[in-house]
């Protein structure tokens, strides 16, 4: 099929060789120039809902989500909400999601997806930070709403996807009443770097920031899908993510449907690892991308026992994937995993690419249209093997997909993210000779332990590598004579119970397989890890405790 113009125009941008500034439009927006310009020309396959229990497979065409959208963007100026307004939007993996966050791009509505795991309290937050005006969710949290709404003094329109009650509109009657035709013309033009929704980061060192994505921010993700994704037209892609996170914006809505790519939409609470091995080959998915705890899972499976010749392309990113994970996935399916690495802030801006050689444990070099590289905190680039700032060049104009600054944030915190030619993301890795980036930590996590500069990525990934080993999080801890040892919390994975003895043989096994200053001098066995709501370990809670 033939890509959308505006897709065209960026491609073949990012193509030219050292080419790191890129023009985008100046009116774009999703709806209009990628959903309706498909459905128009070939009308083919966007996505494959599938229940469950796996039993129910239904196919929604491109034309299908255009006339849905354009009544979702309709529906929602009818109710009262303006350009500009923000909705939050709490949605599980129903063709609503799409249906609402596509029309909310076309209405002029910011859209703030989130997480199905939000708790009253985090709506609260989430609805006052910006003064949302609108709440869109499933039955599931009427109640949360309920709880919070006289606290929330901009909370006007509540929308149930599902029967309505009380001061609640059905969205169902909502898109009965309204028209199937939607444009420029009835709804109104908007700019490219117009404000189409905004995401709250995972909050793992600090309370959830408030991040504005432009429209431009859905065209930039053409990187994520020619670069990372290896997306094609012809694809089936699947990306295992909730609703609520930048990751399905990156898989599940923006970089494959760029491509015309058809996606898996699994309506499905829970994991179950064999049913998600047999959709593979019953949907025919080529492209897969899913956590390293999924691929941990797999790993512990007979894969033989499955089909999955259909997967030519598979990727992975967020946290340690130790390499007997790696290997047993391409014996299984003959796909290497291909690691990659950006932001909430970001699109995809550095990744092992196809075309370039895989090295297990990076994340690959900058993607065309960036210049990603590893800095102090001045700005000047480490030599080979220092750690520093995983940062990307400021261009004028900025590079695409980057944000420009957090919603309302403090002004020093923008400050710290924007100085001295370039963003700093918060992250820091290392550069080999060849320019490939090993991620080290965050920034606020890296370990100064006598002299060296230790990451904890770096000794979580070794100490999941141990059988008994389930999940592992390490920080520093003050020490008098070293400044910091290194602290590992761990979680066991049943076989055995907590010992001395265990402890030394773990302390042991790390020494053996990294450098022996990396150890860690002190375990503490626990039940379960504080996390984020999107299952990120809060290391910071760990210090906070003083127990690092």
């Amino acid at each position: 099929m033939q890509l959308p113009p505006s897709v065209t125009q960026v491609m073949q941008q990012l193509e030219q060789p050292g080419n790191v500034t890129i023009t985008m439009p100046e009116d774009f927006n999703f709806g209009f120039d990628v959903i309706d310009v498909i459905a128009k020309t070939g009308d083919k396959v966007a996505y494959i809902e599938v229940s469950g229990d796996g039993a129910d497979v239904t196919e929604h065409r491109f034309s299908d989500l255009s006339e849905r959208s354009n009544q979702a963007a309709n529906a929602l100026r009818a109710t009262g909400l303006e350009r500009g307004d923000f909705a939050v939007v709490v949605l599980p993996r129903i063709p609503a999601w799409y249906e609402v966050v596509v029309g909310c791009a076309k209405a002029g509505v910011i859209s703030m997806p989130g997480t199905n795991l939000l708790t009253a309290k985090d709506l609260k937050y989430r609805i006052n930070k910006p003064g949302a005006k609108a709440a869109i969710v499933t039955p599931e949290h009427v109640s949360k709403i309920d709880e919070i709404k006289n606290e929330c003094p901009t909370l006007k329109y509540l929308i149930v996807v599902g029967d309505a009650e009380g001061d609640w509109l059905s969205y169902e009657t909502l898109l009965g009443d309204a028209d199937t035709q939607a444009s420029r013309a009835t709804l109104g033009e908007n700019a490219s770097d117009e404000l189409m929704m905004a995401y709250f980061t995972s909050g793992t060192t600090s309370d959830p920031k408030l991040v504005p994505r432009s429209h431009s921010y859905a065209l930039a993700h053409v990187a994520t899908g020619a670069y990372w994704l290896d997306l094609k037209a012809e694809d089936i892609h699947w990306t295992l993510s909730d609703t609520g996170w930048a990751k399905a914006a990156w898989g599940m809505i923006y970089a494959p449907w760029l491509m015309g790519t058809a996606m898996v939409l699994y309506n499905g609470t829970g994991f179950d690892a064999e049913l998600h091995l047999n959709l593979i080959k019953k949907l025919g998915v080529t492209t897969f991308c899913a956590p390293p705890t999924v691929f941990r899972m797999f790993a512990q499976m007979d894969l033989s026992a499955y089909d999955l010749s259909t997967i030519r392309h598979t990727v992975s990113a967020g946290e340690p994937l130790n390499p007997e994970v790696i290997r047993v996935w391409e014996k299984a399916t003959g796909t290497t995993i291909h690691d990659g690495y950006g932001q909430t802030e970001t699109v995809n801006v550095v990744a092992n690419r196809p075309g370039i050689e895989v090295r297990h444990g990076s994340m690959g070099k900058s993607v065309p249209g960036f210049d990603v590289d590893v800095v102090d905190d001045n700005g000047r680039i480490c030599d080979v093997d220092e750690i520093g700032h995983i940062a990307i060049r400021l261009t004028d104009p900025l590079p695409m997909g980057l944000f420009d600054g957090y919603y309302e944030g403090p002004d020093q915190l923008n400050r710290d993210a924007f100085h001295d030619g370039w963003y700093y993301s918060g992250d820091t890795a290392t550069r080999d000779e060849d320019g490939y980036i090993w991620f080290v930590g965050r920034a606020d996590d890296v370990i100064s332990s006598a002299g060296y500069r230790i990451s904890p990525f770096e000794v979580e990934s070794v100490l999941l590598e141990h059988p008994d080993v389930a999940e592992s999080a390490v920080v520093g801890k003050p020490d008098e004579l070293r400044g910091h040892i290194v602290k590992a919390f761990v979680v066991l994975n049943g076989d055995r119970a907590a010992s001395d003895e265990l402890t030394e043989e773990i302390q042991n096994f790390v020494k053996k397989t990294t450098a022996p200053y990396k150890y860690p001098r002190e375990i503490e066995y626990r039940d379960a890890l504080p996390k984020t709501i999107s299952g990120k370990i809060r290391r910071v809670e760990l210090r906070e405790e003083g127990l690092g």
